[in-house]
């Protein structure tokens, strides 16, 4: 490894490419000629881009009435991601990061077609994507919608342009010029013992947190659900026959594979209605919530081991089709049928903290209770975890890294409207815990009622008329933000597709999308969270490192599942409705994990000697550590029971000691005592995390003035190897990019260097 001291690290000079191949990259001066080349309509095309967005933003934030049509969500969200990818994600390219297509990446230089497997940009991006998209874009913003509108729509979308995109980006780049190193080994390298044995700590403890959460929804979306069980289920054996598919019958056949996966999935949706309808299919798929708990951690654990290329790969690709292509066909649609939405830009909620949802005030609680939306420390585990594994040239990270957030912020948007659109009386039964509510249709007409909401007037044939449109039994409490996302795209879609009979499709079909979503998040996490396990022993056992060694995968795979499978039980068993206990944990874990990723990148730019374009990962850093800082120490000591872990510990312990056999929302001794016991584990992981996080921030902030003053610091970057292949940077390749492939196309296939992986 390099040691050597330099401003930007990038051993120009070293990289010697095989003359008798074809260019490996395009001539840097010649794409920034394509970049910066503007005719009239390239020009004519961007204003009318930020003019639209304007009028958007206008009509959200200033000119409101009573009511606001969904379509302004559309156009707002996609004219500023539009502008942010072609520019602000550019301008970091050419300045902080500086990319260099010359050079191998790990997917090359380390291939073993496991792990390290060089992969098709746009399967990649798929993925990435689905790797990362997992419950927090579509669950919450769902839950974050009981303050209004526009806090949510104004946090998703600035957010992700100047934090979560930016985070996802320079986590992916670094990692890949560290051999697809984890984060929590990239801070050991950067901020020494101290912080970087902190950072190693909190990654692995808020990763078990964050996979259990990402379970627990797609155990509340499944729960009872033949319909969406068997659908589900049907995934795996087609996302097993797309790899082999891909890696044996027809290799490079992408769009293929991608129309027969495609296919099979429909059929999967279709089947499982039929299936439900029969009594040996409603029997067998008809599981409760601990049996579908049991199966998804086995299966977390199965997936994590199997080669990337089997299942974790073409299953993420496959579901890709779904969640793109799903979320594109909301946004049509929306546009199409122009749902109004009735709900206040920013509701009471939002001052008052006493939200039935989630209990807290706008700040904090919004920022952590989106999350992923905006701003997720998962996507810094995917980042520095497979993706980085798998890229094939460094210029792609910005497409991957940066284009992807914005798809997941788009979802995010798409949720936010989804769960706006439908009833107020409806959004709030179905969000409430079951012991709010009482599980019962009568309960949560009488609960939702008593809320004083201004316009709201739920009654029980509306709660049953819904349940049967969409063919379930009941929507009663269907907390997790799953089954309300789902409602929300079933009643917009049938206003276009199919009218009301086709409504209980609709609902099963964004429950299958949903969930998904959710399980390629939960496998790609128990995969991610095998690596950093394997790299933290490995600081003391070095066999652990070699990720190729069964055995340690194998024995790290099981330890990060019985971690996070311990946490989805209990959240599964929780007596208050473990989502809505649970979620607000999930959220600062997570933004604690980006801060800590954004200090790490810090670290790095400021010993690469980078000072100039600090600002890019300090500004969000600073956001998200006051934010992410202060919902901690709330959670810590406040004293309202419905917001502090410990208010709520010693409520219920007082109870308990008191003689009482039922407390507020506990209705049994047993229940109340579960109350007690998982606050504990809550409060306390609450002061592990922060403690941990305020440790590897500070760590971070010496390193960056250490450097600063030293005008740079020791690289820990790989060092570099001269690339044998050659691939586009983006979606479509330029004109540039499309000669050079025409060159790689016409050599004869036996010259031509092999790939690894898709």
């Amino acid at each position: 490894m390099s040691k050597k001291q330099s401003g930007s690290h990038r051993h120009d000079d070293v990289l010697v490419t095989d003359p008798d191949l074809p260019a490996v990259a395009v001539d840097p001066q010649q794409a920034e000629a394509e970049e910066r080349r503007w005719t009239p309509a390239k020009i004519a095309l961007w204003v009318g881009i930020a003019l639209l967005g304007g009028v958007s933003w206008t009509i959200l934030a200033i000119v409101r009435g009573e009511t606001v049509n969904a379509i302004w969500f559309v156009f707002a969200a996609v004219c500023t991601y539009l502008i942010a990818y072609r520019f602000y994600s550019k301008f970091i390219e050419r300045n902080l990061l500086k990319p260099d297509d010359r050079r191998a990446t790990p997917a090359e230089y380390k291939a073993d077609g496991k792990d390290y497997a060089a992969t098709d940009r746009r399967v990649l991006f798929g993925h990435h994507f689905a790797a990362i998209a997992g419950a927090g874009p579509l669950v919450g913003p769902v839950l974050a919608a009981q303050m209004g509108y526009l806090p949510g729509t104004l946090w998703i979308i600035i957010g992700v342009i100047f934090a979560g995109a930016v985070q996802d980006y320079l986590v992916m780049f670094f990692s890949m010029r560290r051999g697809g190193r984890s984060l929590g080994q990239m801070a050991r390298e950067e901020l020494g013992i101290i912080g970087g044995t902190a950072a190693l700590i909190a990654t692995l403890a808020i990763m078990i947190i964050i996979v259990a959460i990402l379970a627990l929804v797609v155990v509340n979306a499944l729960g009872e659900s033949p319909w969406g069980v068997f659908s589900v289920s049907m995934t795996i054996p087609i996302a097993l026959f797309m790899g082999v598919y891909l890696r044996y019958l027809r290799p490079g056949k992408v769009t293929e594979v991608s129309l027969i996966g495609f296919a099979l999935l429909l059929l999967a949706i279709i089947g499982g209605g039929w299936i439900s309808e029969t009594a040996w299919g409603a029997e067998m798929f008809t599981l409760d919530r601990i049996t579908i708990a049991w199966g998804i951690i086995i299966y977390g654990f199965i997936a994590a081991v199997l080669p990337v290329w089997l299942l974790l790969a073409p299953r993420d690709y496959l579901s890709t089709f779904m969640k793109i292509g799903t979320i594109l066909m909301l946004a049509v649609a929306i546009v199409i049928t122009r749902p109004e939405i009735s709900v206040p830009a920013v509701t009471d909620y939002a001052t008052t903290g006493a939200g039935p949802v989630v209990a807290g005030t706008l700040f904090p609680f919004l920022f952590v209770t989106i999350a992923c939306g905006a701003l997720s420390g998962f996507h810094a585990l995917i980042a520095s975890g497979t993706t980085p594994k798998m890229i094939e040239k460094e210029r792609q990270t910005r497409f991957i890294g940066y284009g992807g957030m914005l798809m997941e912020s788009f979802v995010a948007i798409m949720a936010l409207v989804a769960a706006l659109s439908i009833d107020r009386g409806i959004y709030f039964a179905m969000n409430s815990s079951g012991a709010a509510t009482g599980g019962t249709i009568e309960g949560a007409v009488t609960f939702v009622n008593g809320l004083g909401l201004t316009g709201v007037n739920l009654t029980q044939d509306a709660l049953s008329t819904l349940a049967a449109n969409v063919g379930e039994e009941s929507i009663v409490s269907r907390t997790g933000g799953a089954p309300t996302l789902a409602v929300g795209i079933a009643q917009i879609m049938q206003g276009v597709f199919g009218g009301a009979g086709m409504m209980a499709f609709w609902y099963h079909f964004a429950i299958m999308f949903e969930a998904l979503f959710i399980l390629t998040a939960v496998d790609a996490g128990t995969r991610v969270a095998r690596f950093m396990l394997q790299d933290s022993i490995g600081n003391f056992v070095p066999r652990f490192r070699d990720t190729s060694w069964r055995v340690g995968a194998w024995i790290c795979t099981a330890v990060m599942v019985a971690g996070w499978g311990a946490i989805l039980i209990m959240g599964v068993t929780d007596p208050l409705g473990g989502i809505n206990t649970l979620f607000p944990l999930f959220g600062i874990a997570n933004q604690l994990l980006a801060a800590i990723a954004l200090a790490v990148c810090m670290a790095i730019c400021a010993k690469r000697g980078l000072f100039r374009f600090l600002w890019i990962p300090a500004l969000p850093l600073a956001f998200a550590s006051v934010v992410t800082i202060t919902a901690s120490f709330l959670k810590i000591f406040s004293s309202t029971p419905a917001i502090g872990y410990w208010a709520q510990h010693t409520a219920f312990k007082n109870a308990l000691e008191a003689g009482e056999q039922s407390f507020g929302t506990a209705t049994s001794v047993a229940a109340m005592e579960a109350v007690v016991r998982n606050t504990f584990i809550q409060g306390t992981l609450s002061i592990v995390f922060v403690v941990l996080s305020i440790i590897v921030i500070t760590t971070a902030i010496i390193a960056t003035v250490k450097a600063y003053r030293n005008g740079g610091g020791a690289e820990t970057e790989d060092a570099p190897v001269a690339s044998r292949i050659f691939a586009p940077a983006g979606l479509a390749a330029t004109p540039a990019e499309k000669e050079l492939e025409a060159q790689w196309a016409a050599l004869e296939p036996g010259r031509r260097p092999a790939r690894t992986g898709h």
